[in-house]
């Protein structure tokens, strides 16, 4: 299958999703995740139609910003963990950030955005990324944090809340339900669509489980690129 054929078959389902839902499919974005791809894929992707792409390596972010920059319509997504010593490299390459997880990483990326000569776009929308299921070996705020990194970015200028995202245990649907729906909840528990008007949420083996649970922005890599 190639790469347009896949991102073909992920809009169907993205729609088919949203159908069974009562949804709008438009209310839903599709990241396609690139990371580990090279910027030829890429390139067969946008050609394809598709604009937001996601990474999570700060370096590998960097290398294709600069090796796309003819592409100037890309909008370039981090979705992997945050280190406070990378963050340098995100604020200047990425147009949004789904994985601010502490008060600290708020305040630096915050900081360092201000300083980056970037274009006049507003302020960077980031999203809290919240370990529901509270998993040891994975990174996020617990629930109880998430009021305290919500004023940690409000109290940024350069940065803007977009709402929450999580990554649920792997190969488990019916875990990855319950891990949506207190998502959703949690939402609601802090302000509510007014607050978080979006969540990121779904992969490629769940994410018409996450649609049914009110994601509005899917992350999917290998049903569009295969395996890597």
């Amino acid at each position: 299958m190639s790469i347009a054929e896949g991102l073909a078959a992920v809009r169907e389902r993205i729609h088919r999703a949203a159908t069974q839902a009562n949804r709008d499919a438009r209310e839903i974005e599709l990241v396609a995740v690139s990371k580990a791809q090279p910027p030829e894929a890429i390139r067969q992707a946008h050609a394809a139609g598709q604009r937001a792409f996601g990474e999570s390596y700060a370096q590998e972010l960097a290398a294709k910003a600069e090796a796309l920059a003819d592409l100037g319509d890309i909008v370039w997504h981090f979705i992997g963990h945050l280190q406070t010593n990378k963050v340098r490299i995100v604020a200047r390459h990425a147009h949004v950030v789904h994985s601010v997880d502490s008060e600290v990483l708020a305040r630096e990326l915050g900081k360092r955005v201000a300083r980056e000569a970037r274009p006049a776009t507003g302020a960077l929308p980031v999203f809290i990324e919240v370990n529901v299921a509270r998993e040891p070996q994975k990174a996020g705020a617990s629930p109880s944090e998430i009021e305290d990194v919500m004023r940690a970015i409000r109290a940024e200028p350069a940065l803007a809340l977009r709402g929450l995202m999580t990554v649920p245990p792997a190969g488990d649907i019916a875990g990855a339900r319950g891990v949506f729906g207190a998502l959703a909840t949690l939402r609601s528990l802090h302000g509510g669509l007014s607050a978080l008007p979006e969540l990121s949420m779904g992969m490629s083996g769940d994410f018409e489980t996450a649609i049914a649970c009110g994601s509005t922005c899917v992350r999917v890599g290998t049903a569009i690129f295969g395996e890597r």
